[in-house]
């Protein structure tokens, strides 16, 4: 069954953005890691996470109501990240993260610069005077998996079409 319609079920009568966040499905991803205290301190320290249950090959974390999982892995077995070219940068394919509000994407940005994590992809206006106009940075975990965040001028542009074909 296709997600899409599993959550039309769930929600007939409500067009996804019209359902309150309290009712909305919350997502999950399991992603892995090489290094589970390096992951720890990067999503609790750096990004301000919580944990929920953990073992000896993963932790849950708390990723702003989101279900989050890093399972440990031999960096052997980590998977490699092809990336595609979105507006002049080569953005990894395979990545996560969260979309934030205009002021609280640039207070991470702030967060993220004071804990000295690098950039992969410097922060900066994507798509500028267009429908979907958004800031976006990304970043690696001490395992490489690549996080994006992003903030929309306008956010009820999120799912917006632009009759322009992006770059």
């Amino acid at each position: 069954m296709r997600l899409g319609y599993a959550l039309a079920m769930a929600f007939p009568a409500l067009p996804a953005m019209e359902i309150p966040m309290s009712q909305r499905p919350r997502f999950h991803l399991a992603f892995p890691v090489t290094d589970l205290e390096a992951a720890r301190r990067f999503y609790t320290g750096v990004l301000g996470c919580t944990t929920g249950r953990e073992s000896e090959r993963w932790i849950d974390f708390d990723f702003c109501g989101h279900q989050i999982v890093a399972h440990r892995v031999d960096p052997a077995d980590h998977p490699a990240s092809a990336r595609n070219p979105v507006d002049g940068h080569e953005v990894p394919a395979l990545h996560f993260g969260l979309i934030l509000d205009w002021d609280g994407f640039w207070g991470l940005v702030d967060r993220l610069r004071a804990a000295a994590v690098p950039f992969l992809i410097e922060p900066h206006v994507r798509f500028a005077g267009r429908v979907g106009e958004q800031a976006t940075c990304f970043v690696l975990d001490p395992s490489g998996n690549a996080l994006e965040f992003k903030a929309f001028r306008d956010e009820a542009a999120l799912f917006a079409r632009d009759l322009e074909a992006y770059a």
